[in-house]
């Protein structure tokens, strides 16, 4: 195993916010078997399996018997998160789920404990690497099957995830999140005595209360704050034989989002000019992806445009993670103020709020400095390349254009950049739109124009190109 990879390269997010799990549905239902699972420890276990999926989609095949998954001890306590940061106590988590059997069940009606008597994690251990603490850690070969390529999953945000503070709220939100696109919008019915396991973070059937009970000291308080705090509403259905409640299920659906997209427009492939000011902010095409189907291409790339004036803005706190902030404007419209003001030490978690601010600075134009000039400059030489390598690639017959794809795909397997959505597109022949016509454009620039394509000579604009 390689102990000289970057974790800027294989941990690009360094925080919670925006960070996913596509959890294989008989991974939701978690019962100890053995002893209690802590909140913590249970974020944190999602936070090794959100690094470990990332980390398998980037593999060709199965990893080896001997394989050891790894990740900086910082990126995951953030990714949960926790706040500690102290080896002792990751130690203390790392062995909890390394002693602790569990039964792993589905959600779905009449299936049963798909995999019983299992332990959380096969190994894991903590190493100093360059003065950072990292941590390693493998899990039982059927666990690491189902979580490099799911049949059926559920799309867990983890910085969501994170903000919520019972263990039952935690378990719950799992489950409703699998139902999360369901047309039906209800979970199925399980018996009370299941739901309480499902939901306890004590061994099945040892501490079990009444349900009654349970459900005003832990489930009505869970569902309050699921409501509260994430992209969910549900709520709770009891059924009864006679004056006992006997079955239970939840009605999920999910919140409706501040904008919409404008007359439903119908989305085409990502424009690869938004794909790449996405990914010089920082933002993958995969979450920009996401973002444009919630929101509209129009309104993505408008607010864009306002995260790289905030990153560009040194008189405010730093962006800890551009995914998370683009979504904070997109899923906050109106209202919009304060991008230029340095904020008070009592603001700086506050949601920016932008528009009206923008519109001023539109009636207001300020002088453009010498450095400015430079970089308009330089992205409009660079805009034009790109459309004219463009356009001899269109000029291509079928044949070089087979060779020219080829190449590409065989290039961004080589670096290990071929990711399931580039797979995908590239099966469709859908290679010149998103990131895959971003590195088409690279690579025919470079046969057309040498290597140096995007290096204007120093005297052209006053600066070497960035």
């Amino acid at each position: 195993m390689d102990t000289t990879e970057s974790s800027l390269q294989l941990f690009p997010s360094m925080s919670g916010e925006g960070a996913e799990l596509r959890k294989p549905h008989e991974m939701i239902v978690m019962i100890p078997r053995t002893k209690r699972v802590t909140l913590t420890g249970r974020k944190i276990y999602n936070a090794l399996l959100h690094f470990s999926q990332d980390r398998l989609v980037s593999m060709e095949g199965m990893p080896t018997a001997d394989f050891m998954f790894s990740a900086p001890l910082q990126s995951i306590l953030k990714v949960s998160g926790s706040s500690s940061e102290t080896r002792t106590v990751a130690k203390r988590y790392l062995r909890e789920m390394r002693g602790l059997a569990v039964d792993w069940e589905t959600t779905a009606p009449g299936d049963g404990v798909k995999w019983k008597d299992f332990s959380m994690l096969a190994e894991a251990a903590i190493e100093v690497r360059n003065g950072e603490n990292w941590v390693l850690w493998t899990f039982p070969p059927t666990l690491i099957t189902a979580l490099k390529d799911p049949m059926r999953w559920a799309r867990i945000d983890l910085g969501v995830l994170a903000t919520l503070s019972t263990y039952t709220s935690v378990a719950l939100y799992e489950i409703c999140a699998r139902y999360r696109d369901n047309p039906g919008g209800l979970t199925s019915r399980k018996p009370v005595a299941w739901w309480a396991d499902a939901l306890s973070p004590a061994p099945a059937g040892s501490e079990r209360r009444e349900w009654r009970k349970f459900k005003n000291e832990k489930v009505k308080a869970a569902v309050e704050e699921i409501n509260a705090e994430t992209d969910l509403q549900i709520e709770m259905i009891e059924h009864k034989q006679g004056r006992s409640v006997f079955e239970v299920q939840f009605a999920v659906r999910k919140k409706r989002v501040a904008v919409k997209l404008v007359e439903q427009e119908q989305l085409g492939p990502v424009d690869a000019d938004l794909v790449l000011s996405a990914q010089a902010l920082g933002i993958s095409e995969m979450k920009i992806e996401g973002l444009i189907k919630e929101f509209g291409e129009k309104a993505v790339n408008e607010k864009l445009v306002v995260l790289k004036q905030r990153l560009e803005n040194d008189g405010l706190k730093k962006v800890e993670n551009s995914f998370a902030y683009l979504r904070s404007l997109l899923r906050s419209p109106g209202d919009d103020d304060e991008i230029a003001k340095p904020r008070t030490s009592t603001e700086t978690n506050a949601i920016p709020h932008v528009d009206r601010v923008l519109q001023s600075a539109k009636a207001e134009p300020q002088a453009l400095s010498p450095s400015q000039v430079q970089n308009k400059a330089f992205d409009e030489w660079i805009a034009d390349r790109r459309r004219f390598v463009t356009d001899e690639i269109q000029k291509l017959d079928s044949f070089q254009k087979e060779q020219l794809f080829k190449a590409v795909a065989h290039e961004l397997t080589e670096k290990g950049l071929m990711t399931p959505v580039l797979k995908r597109r590239a099966a469709q022949g859908d290679m010149m739109h998103g990131a895959l016509g971003v590195h088409c454009v690279n690579h025919y620039a470079k046969v057309l124009l040498g290597p140096d394509w995007n290096k204007p000579d120093a005297d052209l604009f006053g600066v070497v190109a960035r």
